[in-house]
């Protein structure tokens, strides 16, 4: 892909980023900016929002229509703009933390709701901009500032809570595989209905250098071993998944579409006035 394409979906005049040197978040990005313009997307007619942490910060570096919200609201914003404009390509930009633990109610009720917008959630397992706090999804025994004996509460599996939350599209990945997180956030965006990607990424700087994977490379080699097809895994035993991360679109089926559905509550209300 020509590289002044990619140039053109970025805001040239906010680099350098903020990210540390190898972070994966750059390789989301990479991968998002693909996906759009693999799909022919205009800039004016797509809408990113994110929220507030490494993550959210991706938002701010892509030249489209974009929201930088407060912590965990972002996909309330999204809502208000895909019922205002359904026509737009809206995607939310979330890290794990900002997903699932102060946004978890917005989170599940989007995915409840159908809703057609895109949730990449970037999953580092901690709190990386705020100073290396334990998140909903960081693993038990794992180090974090306020789990300094590692952590005890049993972590959420993301793409689990997105399924039974009634998301129409639910696919993990890692950034051990652009690829891979290229074609998801593709299949995505084309879904009409509430889709998420989870793309396992790290943060070398809080949670890699006290569990063991201090360098970005730790992180990728780490991702790429544990990493078993979906396909595979379901016919491995569970002791066997121990550990893993198993990838691939947990979910991609036909749902009533949110704003479709309001358009007949509005079609009725107005019927009702001029009765």
């Amino acid at each position: 892909m020509p590289g002044g394409k990619v140039l053109s979906w970025l805001r040239t005049r906010f680099m350098p980023h903020i990210w540390c040197s190898g972070c994966g978040h750059g390789i989301v990005m990479h991968a998002l900016l693909r996906a759009l313009i693999g799909l022919n997307k205009d800039k004016t007619r797509t809408v990113l929002a994110s929220g507030i942490g490494c993550s959210s910060r991706l938002a701010g570096y892509v030249n489209a229509c974009t929201l930088h919200t407060t912590h965990g609201r972002s996909l309330a914003f999204a809502t208000g703009v895909k019922l205002h404009k359904p026509e737009l390509t809206v995607i939310d930009i979330m890290g794990d933390g900002d997903c699932s633990a102060i946004g978890g109610n917005h989170f599940i009720h989007a995915c409840r709701r159908n809703i057609d917008i895109t949730a990449i959630v970037m999953n580092n397992n901690i709190y990386g901009m705020t100073g290396g706090q334990s998140s909903p999804t960081t693993p038990v025994g794992a180090w974090a500032t306020t789990t300094p004996y590692g952590a005890v509460d049993q972590p959420f599996d993301l793409c689990k809570l997105a399924e039974g939350a009634g998301a129409s599209y639910v696919a993990r990945t890692t950034i051990a595989n652009p690829r891979q997180v290229e074609t998801f956030i593709m299949n995505g965006i084309q879904k009409k209905g509430f889709a998420v990607i989870e793309v396992v990424t790290h943060c070398h700087t809080q949670y890699g250098r006290k569990n063991d994977r201090r360098l970005p490379f730790d992180n990728y080699n780490c991702f790429k071993e544990a990493s078993v097809p979906l396909t595979k895994a379901r016919d491995m035993p569970p002791e066997e998944l121990e550990g893993k991360l198993v990838c691939g679109e947990f979910v991609n089926k036909e749902v009533l579409e949110y704003t479709e559905q309001y358009d007949k509550v509005i079609e009725k209300a107005q019927a009702a006035l001029k009765e």
